[in-house]
């Protein structure tokens, strides 16, 4: 499909051959439907004609949903059927828990928004990175309330040398020139979803991203000034039209990303230790004190910070710990379709 080629209502909503292909022709005379909000007894839902309340079969858990996911649904009952494979799925382990919340689906691209006060920090954002590398969406780090100081460059920097090819987009949330900043990934039928801590104006930027018509405002709150905290506006995950034709999932503050199962995303954010790993002498080279080390030798002349690699050493410890110990094939990066 080129770019000049209209694309169909369905993909208006996202819709692709990734979905299409899935559709059995069996399942031909069910329709597509997708999860806009997800709700302790209830999911609601969007399609071609709008949005409207999915049926669902007894005992079903909704926590097995996630907004942005795509369904298939008997058009006369309204009834849930089956929910299709996601494309990218941003989930994260619990403290204590053994299986993960899902917080977005079929995202393309994650916005891990941060402000530009004491709410900045270079671990948490390592950490949203890292989540974002292994759901498989690309990440961009959004930099809100840029208009409240005159260093926002230096927070850009800062951000910039987390990962490599990293956007860094400095934007004041209130402003619609934010939209057309974001605009690169908020095109027709993309999907982003906005993620952060509490207080950092996430509500206020899907405010403005969504525009002055939209009925479904997000209620924003003021932060504490001496560490920049919020109180958790948001309180549940939930799909939004932006302007401009694409869709945003807004979702309420994370104060602790644990790290747990994501070996690729941490090789994503620290490719350059990744990449240095193979020339070292030893296989198992742990990088701490082996003679022949690449990795050391990269700190020793300046190539590589230390400080980085302590960071790398102390997420990869964190993830191994974390990880639940299973017999067969790893299931949880992407869930498989499922029958209801």
């Amino acid at each position: 499909m080129t770019s000049s080629t209209p694309l169909s209502p369905l993909e208006l909503l996202g819709w692709s051959d990734f979905f299409a292909d899935q559709v059995k022709p069996s399942e031909a005379d069910l329709v597509p439907r997708r999860v806009a909000s997800v709700h302790r007894a209830r999911i609601d839902a969007i399609d071609v004609t709008g949005p409207l309340a999915l049926e669902l079969p007894a005992n079903t858990n909704t926590a097995d949903f996630a907004v942005g996911d795509w369904v298939l649904a008997d058009p006369l009952t309204g009834m849930l059927v089956s929910r299709l494979e996601r494309k990218t799925v941003f989930q994260r382990r619990l403290e204590g828990g053994n299986g993960q919340q899902l917080v977005a689906a079929n995202v393309d691209s994650l916005l891990i928004a941060t402000s530009c006060n004491a709410d900045f920090n270079l671990a948490r954002l390592e950490r949203y990175l890292i989540m974002a590398n292994e759901a498989g969406s690309n990440p961009v780090i959004v930099l809100t309330k840029a208009d409240t100081t005159d260093d926002a460059a230096i927070f850009e920097e800062q951000a910039k040398a987390l990962q490599r090819d990293l956007p860094v987009v400095a934007v004041n949330a209130r402003s619609t020139a934010a939209v057309s900043l974001l605009e690169p990934w908020c095109g027709v039928g993309q999907t982003v979803a906005l993620v952060g801590s509490s207080g950092v104006g996430k509500s206020t930027l899907v405010n403005t991203m969504t525009g002055t018509a939209s009925d479904t405002k997000q209620k924003t709150g003021t932060i504490r000034e001496y560490d920049a905290q919020g109180r958790h506006t948001t309180t549940a995950r939930s799909l939004h039209a932006i302007q401009g034709g694409g869709w945003v999932i807004d979702t309420p503050g994370i104060r602790t990303l644990y790290i747990s199962d994501v070996t690729d995303g941490i090789d994503t954010l620290f490719a350059e230790i990744t990449e240095l790993a193979p020339r070292c002498r030893f296989r198992d080279c742990t990088h701490a004190h082996e003679p022949g080390c690449a990795v050391q030798a990269a700190v020793a002349s300046g190539a590589l910070a230390a400080d980085r690699l302590e960071r790398w050493r102390s997420l990869l410890a964190e993830n191994r710990d974390r990880t639940p110990v299973v017999s067969g094939p790893r299931g949880n990066k992407i869930a498989r379709k499922k029958k209801y």
